[in-house]
């Protein structure tokens, strides 16, 4: 069953379709608090069931993993129809390490290949306990006033 906010339009994405979006895409954006501060970072990843699983080299990432809650985010958008979808996932983000031998084994067969350079020896998992998404579906294509590029465009 879909559920539509009669108020803005917006379409609820459920948890399941929200675990296909997220198994359908590579690229992702990772939210998390480092020094009081909302830091976000693309990466590339893979889905381990329901755990996102990527790979980084020491820093802030690796510095927020210990089991802090994190937030990853992906979307699909269509600039001309103005249509488009994002799915969250919230949950706690740990390093994988070798004293989980079952995770850490599996881990290393999904296939992540980093797309920045670095080593990236560090495997990470965030563990959703929530999913939320949220799909507009498209109205008349974006207003330009006239600019060939939307987001240079200027009020009237």
């Amino acid at each position: 069953m879909t559920t539509v906010d009669t108020r803005t339009g917006l379409e609820w994405i459920d948890g399941d379709e929200c675990l296909q979006l997220l198994a359908g895409d590579v690229v992702g954006r990772l939210a998390v608090v480092h020094g009081h501060t909302p830091a976000i970072f693309p990466v590339n990843y893979v889905m381990d069931g329901g755990d996102i699983v990527f790979r980084t080299d020491p820093g802030t990432k690796l510095d927020a993993a210990e089991r802090a809650t994190a937030c990853f985010e992906i979307d699909g958008i269509d600039r001309v129809s103005r249509a488009g979808w994002s799915v969250v996932a919230t949950g706690r983000l740990e390093e994988v390490t070798p004293y989980d031998t079952r995770t850490w084994r599996r881990v290393h067969t999904l296939g992540v290949e980093p797309w920045a350079g670095g080593a990236k020896t560090h495997w990470m998992r965030l563990i959703p306990e929530r999913f939320t998404g949220r799909r507009v579906h498209g109205r008349e294509g974006p207003r330009t006033n006239g600019s060939s590029n939307p987001a240079s465009s200027s009020p009237q």
